[in-house]
């Protein structure tokens, strides 16, 4: 097994084998070897939160109260943009991270367009946003993908208003020239993405889509989560979302489509057809009122599932996991979509993929050492045999069950308690207090 973040970066690659939720280890074994560490509950790989936006966990209890749109909610997600600076993002970005270290994630997609100063000054680094995002996630213990985003654009060739000037670079070419300095390190790995095909004019989506194929790098995308985005792609170019994309090289294996929500039989084809990763949120599409995206579908055309956790209503990928399936069972009104095992695949080696850690995922020789073992005797999961182990971590479970989780062979947490941030509540209560407008 490798070592621990920071200790210089993991080979590239898959190493190969079945994931291991579908080969079951070894029962003969009569006690753990001398000096072994033993791992008591259910021991998974480590969780991948494909989709995250750290800042949005400020949001948390304050867009519930009343009603609203996703619209009403955008703008409330402003005002909280507009006061982050390189160290109070790095602060709150810490925070989050050792929640999700505490739910047994151990890789974060981080989705990332907050780069500029306020009125898109661009600070002195022009990367200071995306290297304090970096940095937090090193010292909360986990690995990140910076998915640096392109957000160019306020609607269909209309320019950024007043708030996203912080996340604009102008043009994509200044924005690939900026994304370019960025660097990986042990637990980091750069990808890329395009806000939405809202935010980035349609003659601009194929120098962000080859930025990331020179690099054979991730590449995601926020894809019809609204049905007004629908509508004005339609009106503006007159073809879907996903059409669009597929038209300027932007679909491919190495893409996942965020939300995937309003689609048409032709989107899904086109998706599945390329092989493109689904990043489905539930909980965030909930909270939001967005709908319940054809997951089934896609899956069945051809395209891999992930999960993530985006506004962090709750950081829960066990949650997201049950939901995706519950969530069908409310639409089809029938039961059985998927197994537990394949709803792990999704949270574990799928979502890790989609990242670019093709290396994680999977409990095997040569696959990095990140860990999650779910607990197994709580209040929640006390009852159920053994073997049943993976449907009770997927349907009784929560991230309040997470009982270890190792990375890179370190252990980050242990007993339920964050090694590395030593009061991971404080935390989160001062970082989110600091922005407090």
């Amino acid at each position: 097994m490798r070592g621990p973040p920071g200790r210089g970066p993991p080979p590239r690659g898959p190493p190969g084998g079945a994931h291991a939720v579908r080969r079951p280890p070894p029962t003969d074994v009569p006690a753990p070897p001398p000096g072994a560490t033993t791992l008591r509950g259910l021991t998974l790989p480590g969780l991948a939160n494909a989709h995250s936006h750290a800042f949005h966990r400020a949001l948390r209890g304050r867009t519930q109260v009343g009603s609203g749109t996703f619209w009403t909610w955008r703008d409330v997600m402003y005002g909280v943009a507009d006061r982050l600076t390189p160290d109070s993002y790095f602060a709150l970005a810490r925070a989050t991270y050792a929640e999700m270290a505490l739910a047994g994630i151990t890789c974060v997609g981080e989705f990332h367009y907050l780069h500029h100063g306020p009125g898109g000054t661009p600070y002195a680094d022009p990367n200071a946003m995306g290297e304090a995002l970096i940095a937090a996630a090193a010292e909360a213990g986990i690995r990140i993908t910076l998915l640096d985003t392109a957000y160019l654009s306020s609607g269909f060739g209309e320019p950024p208003n007043h708030h996203q000037t912080r996340f604009s670079d102008g043009t994509a070419d200044a924005w690939a020239e900026r994304a370019a300095a960025l660097k990986p390190a042990g637990h980091a790995r750069i990808g890329a993405a395009v806000h939405s095909v809202r935010a980035v004019p349609a003659d601009q989506l194929t120098t962000v889509a080859d930025w990331a194929k020179e690099r054979e790098a991730p590449l995601h995308v926020h894809l019809s989560e609204q049905t007004a985005e629908n509508d004005a792609c339609l009106a503006a170019h007159g073809r879907t979302p996903t059409r669009l994309l597929a038209d300027h090289g932007v679909l491919g294996p190495r893409t996942s489509a965020v939300h995937a929500t309003h689609l048409t039989d032709e989107d899904i084809a086109l998706l599945g057809g390329a092989a493109s990763t689904i990043c489905m949120c539930p909980t965030t599409e909930r909270d939001l009122a967005d709908g319940i995206g054809p997951a089934v579908a896609l899956q069945r055309a051809g395209s891999p599932l992930s999960l993530g956790s985006d506004s962090h209503a709750v950081i829960d990928l066990l949650e997201e996991a049950r939901a995706m399936e519950l969530d069908e069972r409310l639409r089809s009104r029938t039961r059985g979509h998927w197994t537990a095992a394949a709803l792990l695949r999704a949270a574990t080696e799928d979502g890790h993929a989609s990242l670019g850690w093709a290396d994680a995922g999977r409990i095997e020789p040569g696959a990095l050492a990140d860990l999650t073992t779910v607990a197994l005797d709580s209040v929640r999961t006390a009852g159920p045999a053994p073997r049943h182990g993976a449907e009770t971590a997927v349907f009784a479970a929560t991230g309040a069950d997470i009982r270890h989780t190792v990375v890179g062979g370190r252990h980050v947490v242990r007993d339920g308690a964050h090694q590395l941030v030593p009061d991971v509540p404080r935390a989160l209560a001062d970082s989110i207090a600091a922005l407090s407008g």
